[in-house]
């Protein structure tokens, strides 16, 4: 686990001493993401390099399992902790394997272990170890080059890892896709991690908890959800944006709404006549297998046009309804089987149910 408490960063400057980071308490349990958001010159990535005393504190103290980091020696704090940029930073006279492999050797691993290491963490981001191995970064995209950049930043197996605007650099496709196999490493890894962003649908995504900066100061820190529900200030709702509603879609899937609208009949049952429904009425077969649907304004069953998966998040299902000019549709699984039925209505009750919930937890 992470722990700052009371960091403050002062710097002298020619006009007098620029506050940075000002008296800054936060706490990051094992195996969470936290995202420290702001805009620029907010004091972010300042905090982040505390952490690692890139940047010395001026006062204040950073904890790492309890430890006080100025116990530590330097270089061997730096080594116990994973630390990704932008900009990759990946040798370029070293080989990808070689490069991944550098913390592993200054900590004496042995080498049957370390390239080990090396090889299954290209695997663990879906690059062939038997084809990237032996290459050299400038014979890597930009995506890949950014891949390995993650992976090496764990090779040593780091409790903690400090990440500063890590996609920021890659285009939008592969800046998802490095995001998505990031977060399911993380489920089997297990790390504390700050995470610095300045793109706040970035920061919903990736965070278990978001850390509002500005400056200077530490404005938010509440979770995602939270945060767009319930700003804490003027200045954190303007940052995240007018459309914080719809950024919350992102967080819930459609599972969520269809299983509090989950009526439905068997194949051998008489549907009730058509204009006395006011959503549709799905059709499931013995074993809850979806069959049909028959409309409010029809007695006659027929196929949806499409149907929403039950993890797909509720902005995919809005697009998904939106883009069908439907209220409502089935929620199905890969095996057929009937969820419930997914509502723009039930939608917006599920967000107003949830948001109610964490002003009771709030009181």
């Amino acid at each position: 686990m992470i722990t700052l408490d009371q960091l403050t960063k002062i710097f002298q400057t020619p006009d007098g001493p620029v506050v940075a980071a000002d008296h800054v308490d936060m706490h990051v349990p094992a195996g969470e993401i936290c995202v420290l958001l702001g805009p620029s010159g907010c004091g972010k990535t300042t905090t982040l390099k505390m952490v690692n005393r890139i940047i010395p504190a001026t006062s204040g103290r950073v904890l790492i399992d309890g430890q006080d980091t100025t116990t530590m020696d330097t270089i061997s704090l730096r080594r116990g902790i994973g630390y990704v940029i932008q900009q990759v930073g990946l040798f370029p006279n070293m080989t990808i394997e070689e490069n991944i492999s550098v913390v592993p050797k200054l900590l004496g691993w042995p080498k049957s272990k370390y390239l080990a290491r090396a090889a299954e963490l290209l695997d663990l981001v879906a690059l062939d170890p038997n084809a990237f191995l032996k290459r050299y970064p400038n014979e890597l995209s930009g995506g890949q080059q950014q891949r390995v950049g993650v992976i090496r930043a764990l090779a040593a197996d780091p409790p903690v890892m400090l990440m500063d605007e890590p996609f920021g650099a890659i285009d939008p496709i592969n800046r998802e896709i490095i995001q998505d196999e990031f977060l399911k490493m993380q489920q089997a890894l297990n790390k504390s991690i700050l995470f610095v962003s300045h793109d706040i649908d970035e920061a919903v995504k990736m965070g278990d908890k978001i850390a509002i900066f500005d400056s200077g100061k530490l404005i938010q820190l509440d979770s995602p959800d939270k945060t767009l529900a319930m700003p804490a200030t003027p200045f954190v709702e303007s940052f995240v944006g007018s459309d914080r509603t719809l950024k919350r879609l992102t967080l819930a899937k459609s599972q969520s709404v269809a299983e509090r609208n989950a009526a439905a009949i068997g194949t051998d049952d008489a549907p009730p006549e058509a204009g006395l429904r006011l959503e549709p009425l799905c059709i499931v077969d013995n074993d809850g297998r979806f069959q049909a649907w028959i409309r409010p304004d029809s007695a006659t069953a027929e196929a949806p046009p499409t149907t929403i998966h039950p993890n797909h998040d509720l902005r995919t299902a809005t697009s998904t309804l939106l883009r069908h000019g439907l209220s409502a549709l089935p929620c199905v699984d890969a095996d057929g089987q009937y969820v419930g039925l997914v509502t723009q209505a039930g939608i917006a009750e599920f967000l107003a149910w949830r948001t109610e919930r964490m002003r009771e937890q709030h009181a």
